[in-house]
């Protein structure tokens, strides 16, 4: 569920590489924790269309790994899920997470 601050944000719209070298264009869709860790569900966007205008779009999750820069600046580093039993698993939370968030809009 979302709170105020979080619904008078516009989701974050940034650039990752895939698995194949490819730049694509990506938004943050809902972050949730699992097991004590952080994970971010993602959902691609063509150059074409914006982040609000995208009715329907690939979704994936990715694990955030905090860490503390050189400068001692926090930042996080996201990370492709490595094992496919918890992949399964985190797929199934973000849909369940997702079909939620549509069923209260």
């Amino acid at each position: 569920m979302m709170d105020e601050e979080n619904l008078s944000q516009e989701p974050e719209t940034f650039e990752m590489t895939d698995s194949d070298g490819n730049t694509i264009l990506v938004r943050e869709l809902e972050n949730f924790f699992y097991n004590g860790e952080e994970f971010l569900i993602l959902g691609t966007v063509s150059e074409e269309e914006s982040a609000e205008d995208a009715e329907q779009v690939d979704c994936f999750v990715v694990r955030v790994k905090p860490f503390t820069d050189e400068n001692g600046e926090e930042m996080e580093e996201l990370l492709p899920i490595e094992d496919a039993a918890l992949e399964e698993k985190l797929i199934q939370i973000a849909s369940t997470r997702l079909n939620e968030d549509d069923e209260e809009a």
